[in-house]
């Protein structure tokens, strides 16, 4: 009765001070904007893929079978735990051992699991204490941090020692006295039990218990640390990959408030859906905590602070300010801060900080080119890039604090249609000579084709990407594929001001060009820019552009696949070539196979860069950073990227988009490279193959 009573006050102590100390989390949530979810059952399946099978973690096969290991073998010995405080309150004695032959399996491998767990305790101290891994360390990172990490490690090892204590003194327990086994405990059986041979019935029963009773104690103490600690993730990590992201990771979600902006500015006469609200302003993007979904708030309170998304970002690998960890940490530290006011005070409490600013400069959030490297990475499925881009919105549309040369490109844009001044009525120079038809042309003539070709601002205007779309023509027109242009009525597809922050800007061309899409009953669609593909599949349909999108790489890996377009001879026989993954076609997209079956096709010899397909590493253009001074730092991304391609001692840098093809061109000269390795995008590759 005795012990009936100490457990159920523990277990009652233990409860009541982890319900308060999550609700200090939760009641933050009021303040955040909200977030709709849907897909439920698509989310539920992404959970049990990313979190159940561990399918993130494992991108790093030995350090991520190790956590995998430690978080399975945690599931499984929860069932012991449970069983525990059913013992502990009801005066019963391995409750769940009715269960028969489940409960030995049970038994068995939590007994395995816990020396597992165990050993993992130690490599990762080791690695922690030891060997320094550098994704550990940081600015961000102060020594609480690592004390904190310390402190979570050695506990779970204590727990697993206890616990293996447990099971052995248990076993030895029921063999001296002839009481039958009640569960399996190979562990216990074969390596730990044969320690203590010599042990009484009485002293084993004593160890017994004080490792019962340490191991739940602990386990009580340990859950009402956590919510203090870094491993909050251990409660928060599975419902965070429940609310993820489901679209494709180049998807930005729209902002609903600048729809109906930019529609009464396009038509003043156009009626308001719902009608005009009363009430405050809402603020465009991210200023400080309460500006942030509430799916942002909860991503910051997951961030196991491992530093993957940090260790594969361009920007900071090169030296640069932008840290995404610090991104997350710095949202969860602001609204620690913060919350507490706005209990008391409501919207209204201001102490005169700010998220960005004060916690995050507009020097990190400049730095990033929104590869998305970092989200694919997080193992608990952070998405980072979408916080960032919410301060440049802000900092663009409230603040009017972009780059200059951002600005320029917001103005050229705007005016004209493209990122450089160029004026619209030359969109189809690049055609001059070509056999190219005008969608309004064949509409005249009462025609429609199957195909759209955008040809995008760069293929339009860009004198090196020009060459580009003009042998993708050349293949078309071989494939005798009934397409048509836009000319003049193209416009930019808006992809480089919504990732710079310019929301309003990217909606009005979208808007426009729908307009234009729909009134030429556009279908199908195809591009070789990337970074058009991504907007025009992922998000012009939130504004009532619905087409069937296709990159150029994917388009021709069809023709290739079922042979009517035969790509061979000998134009690249013997030569090494290597492509670089354009992030919003790979990352973006999920595309890695379309242009590399392409290659296979083309005789030659491939090579792969260290970073490929998922980790491959951005060119550096991505988010505006094309047109931007690059902030300061050791490196240039594009020429790490260029050392990469170098390392490979390919003769070829093959490409599949316009911002690379920049990039990697400038850091085959910054490197004086011109005369031992050349860059292709992938149609070139192919038109040249073919003699055409």
């Amino acid at each position: 009765m005795l012990k009936q009573i100490v457990f159920s006050v523990a277990l009652l102590l233990t409860l009541g001070v982890f319900a308060y100390s999550m609700q200090r989390y939760f009641r933050f949530f009021k303040f955040t904007r909200k977030k709709p979810l849907g897909h439920f059952w698509k989310r539920l399946y992404h959970t049990l893929e990313v979190a159940g099978f561990q399918t993130k973690i494992l991108r790093r096969p030995v350090i991520g079978l190790i956590h995998a290991s430690v978080f399975w073998g945690f599931m499984i010995i929860l069932f012991g735990s449970v069983e525990m405080v059913i013992d502990g309150l009801f005066r019963t004695e391995k409750a769940f051992s009715v269960l028969g032959w489940f409960y030995n399996f049970m038994m068995g491998s939590g007994d395995v699991f816990a020396l597992i767990i165990a050993v993992a305790m130690f490599v990762f101290l080791t690695r922690r204490l030891v060997l320094h891994i550098k994704r550990f360390s940081g600015v961000e990172m102060k020594p609480v941090s690592e004390y904190d990490a310390v402190l979570a490690l050695t506990i779970i090892l204590f727990l697993m020692i206890s616990l293996m204590g447990m099971n052995a003194f248990y076993y030895q327990w029921a063999q001296v006295t002839g009481d039958p086994v009640l569960g399996s405990y190979p562990v216990a059986k074969y390596i730990w039990a044969p320690l203590f041979a010599n042990v009484s019935a009485s002293q084993a029963w004593f160890w017994y218990q004080f490792n019962w009773w340490f191991h739940i104690l602990t386990i009580f103490i340990f859950a009402n640390i956590l919510p203090y600690s870094k491993h909050f993730h251990v409660f928060m990590s599975v419902p965070n990959v429940f609310i993820s992201k489901m679209e494709p990771l180049g998807y930005v979600d729209n902002m609903p408030n600048i729809t109906k902006e930019v529609k009464i500015m396009l038509d003043p006469n156009a009626p308001m859906d719902g009608g005009a609200e009363e009430g405050e302003v809402e603020r465009f993007g991210v200023l400080d905590v309460d500006d942030v979904k509430w799916t942002n708030y909860l991503n910051s309170l997951s961030c196991t602070e491992c530093g993957r998304c940090t260790s594969v970002c361009p920007a900071n690998i090169t030296g640069k300010l932008l840290s995404p960890r610090k991104i997350m940490m710095d949202t969860r530290a602001r609204m620690k801060e913060k919350g507490p006011g706005l209990l008391k005070e409501g919207k209204a409490y201001d102490d005169g900080k700010h998220l960005v600013y004060d916690y995050i400069t507009e020097e990190e959030l400049w730095a990033c080119t929104l590869c998305n490297a970092c989200a694919q990475e997080c193992p608990v499925d952070i998405n980072q890039p979408s916080l960032i881009l919410e301060m440049r919105r802000y900092l663009v549309m409230e603040e009017s604090k972009a780059p200059s040369g951002l600005n320029t490109v917001f103005t050229n844009i705007e005016n004209n249609g493209a990122p450089w001044q160029f004026s619209p009525e030359d969109r189809l120079l690049w055609a001059d000579g070509m056999d190219v038809s005008v969608m309004a042309d064949k509409f005249a003539n009462s025609e429609k084709p199957e195909y759209l070709l955008w040809v995008g601002s760069a293929g339009a205007f860009d004198e090196r990407y020009k060459k580009v779309i003009r042998e993708f023509v050349k293949i078309l027109n071989h494939l005798k594929v009934d397409f048509a242009v836009l000319g003049t009525e193209e416009s930019d597809s808006g992809d480089v001001a919504r990732r710079a922050g310019n929301e309003m800007l990217f909606q009005m061309q979208a808007l426009t060009n729908i307009e234009v899409l729909n009134s030429y009953e556009v279908e199908k669609i195809i591009t070789c820019d990337p970074h058009d593909f991504n907007t025009l599949k992922n998000e012009y349909p939130d504004l009532g552009g619905k087409y069937e999108v296709q990159h150029h790489t994917q388009f021709l890996q069809k023709f290739i696949a079922d042979g009517t377009l035969k790509v061979g001879g000998d134009k690249f026989a013997g030569k090494k070539i290597t492509y670089h993954d354009p992030c919003y076609l790979g990352r973006g997209n999920g595309e890695y196979d379309a242009p590399r079956d392409i290659l296979n096709a083309i005789p030659s010899v491939k090579v792969e860069m260290q970073k490929n397909r998922s980790f491959a590493m951005c060119c550096g253009a991505g988010g505006g950073q094309m047109f931007k001074e690059a902030e300061k730092g050791s490196k240039e991304v594009f020429i790490d990227r260029t050392e990469q391609a170098m390392e490979t001692g390919a003769e070829i840098i093959c490409t599949a988009c316009p911002f690379c093809m920049t990039m990697l061109t400038d850091g085959i000269k910054y490197k004086n490279q011109e005369e031992t390795m050349k860059n292709y995008d992938i149609a070139e590759l192919v038109s040249m193959s073919m003699g055409l």
